[in-house]
């Protein structure tokens, strides 16, 4: 069984120095250091669409796997994000490591200075 939207949103808001945004037509976006680490799209009858940020392992593993694929947009522009999209998809106990990975690698990306400022 997938996330839910409130699991969703729960987890991202535990992470350090996170902030929230509903934008691009009602998609759930968090961001740490003001970038993106994951989004979802929570829609009546269908199963959500999450999207994070991968390591190279990470994409090479889930680019393919069932009910997951390089996450539109992101993926296009040769970014390394993968979205849960179709059952089986991930597991909820795989989302979250995920998210959290994903969360880890955006706030490294971070520059130093910002990096301080949120304490990440």
């Amino acid at each position: 069984m997938p996330l839910t939207l409130k699991e969703f949103n729960a987890l991202c808001a535990s992470l350090p120095a996170t902030t929230f945004v509903e934008q691009w037509g009602g998609a759930q976006v968090w961001k740490v250091g003001g970038k993106v680490f994951a989004l979802a799209w929570f829609e009546m009858g269908h199963e959500p669409g999450i999207t994070f940020k991968v390591s190279e392992i990470g994409w090479e593993v889930l680019k393919d796997a069932p009910g997951c694929r390089g996450a539109p947009y992101f993926a296009s522009r040769g970014m390394k994000w993968i979205q849960s999209y179709a059952r089986p998809g991930l597991s909820k106990a795989e989302l979250k490591r995920y998210l959290k990975a994903s969360h880890m690698l955006v706030a490294e990306g971070l520059p130093k200075r910002v990096r301080k400022e949120i304490k990440v």
